[in-house]
């Protein structure tokens, strides 16, 4: 399943650059998400917990940075994991772009996500949502450090956003696919009520 989105930052391309060279930093504005070990040149172990329901996934996995192009400001990373208790896998593709805009710079992810077991269960759309939702936290998270970095802070001591999980991922995404129903049935028939 292929999942797309953007967000912005307003410090410059090579400030949001050079935070993405920092690949502990920037796991860490993923809610859930832990590297535990440097394993190899652009190779992490690490963790990602997510819980979904009923349902929490503790995956154990890796990433690899597959290609990391200064010139274009791309990078891409490869991820595979395996629920601890045997439930299910995931493997993940990210290609993040970064490009100048008016307001800073502008962030375009692109994830190519493939679950299965449990956490496959829950659909296409409910996934897309909860990525979403994680994505941005993300965001936040990730201005968040770039402005205490900025400050002069430890960016490692700035409050992160909570992280999602339980009844608040639930509620986020659950918003998210009524926007999604409602856009669908209801926008393309307005004009009958004119």
């Amino acid at each position: 399943m292929i999942i797309k989105r953007d967000f912005h930052s307003p410090e410059s391309v090579d400030t949001v650059w050079d935070f993405f060279g920092d690949i502990p930093q920037v796991a860490a504005c993923l809610p859930g998400a832990e590297l535990t070990d440097e394993v190899g040149e652009g190779r992490y172990k690490g963790t990602v917990a997510i819980r979904l329901g009923p349902i929490k996934l503790d995956f154990d996995g890796e990433a690899e940075i597959k290609e990391r192009n200064a010139a274009d400001k791309t990078i891409e990373v490869d991820a595979t994991g395996a629920d601890r208790k045997g439930r299910g896998q995931a493997a993940l593709q990210l290609n993040a772009s970064l490009t100048p805009s008016s307001r800073g710079t502008t962030v375009d992810i692109a994830i190519d996500l493939q679950l299965s077991g449990a956490a496959a269960q829950y659909g296409r759309g409910m996934i897309s949502d909860v990525t979403s939702v994680l994505l941005d936290d993300f965001a936040t998270n990730m201005q968040n450090r770039l402005q205490a970095a900025q400050s002069g802070l430890d960016p490692n001591q700035v409050a992160s956003v909570k992280p999602a999980g339980g009844l608040s991922i639930g509620l986020r995404a659950m918003r998210m696919a009524l926007v999604r129903v409602f856009r669908r049935f209801f926008l393309p028939y307005r004009h009958l009520t004119r």
